[in-house]
């Protein structure tokens, strides 16, 4: 795994390679089908692609809070959140979400995956407790974790 800094949108890893981009997210679905995404990363990307909630909300009630990759956005979602959106980011989940994106990503055409530093804003958790637990479960050189 390689920590650098950069901007989650405009971060390119290197040679253009195929890369794709990590949303941080929670398992609440709205009665009208959308997943929050009010606050953080999630906020981001709702302002850059409108129609994600409703998309993710489809997703999470279809097959619960997991990682969902929409290939034709390069993105991912990455739960970091059980239930509710004002939780704390659960350190167990990320871990989860960590081994779900590894299989997801492990044989596929994505050559990078570029993420916030998960669960350490909105989450409230501490970088020194997440780190480790990433680092456990991605290859060195196929990830980047990307701080916004």
């Amino acid at each position: 795994m390689i920590v650098t800094k950069g901007d989650l949108w405009t971060f390119q890893p290197p040679n253009g390679d195929k890369h794709l981009r990590v949303i941080t997210t929670n398992g609440f679905v709205k009665t009208n089908g959308e997943l929050v995404m009010g606050r953080g990363v999630a906020q981001q990307a709702k302002r850059k692609y409108p129609h994600l909630p409703k998309i993710f909300g489809e997703l999470v009630n279809r097959h619960g809070n997991h990682v969902h990759i929409l290939d034709e956005y390069q993105l991912a979602s990455f739960p970091v959140k059980p239930n509710t959106w004002w939780e704390n980011a659960d350190i167990n989940l990320i871990k989860q979400s960590a081994l779900e994106l590894r299989e997801l990503t492990i044989n596929s055409r994505w050559d990078y995956v570029i993420m916030p530093l998960v669960g350490c804003g909105n989450g409230k958790l501490d970088w020194k407790d997440v780190r480790p637990v990433l680092e456990a479960v991605f290859p060195e050189a196929m990830y980047f974790v990307v701080t916004i």
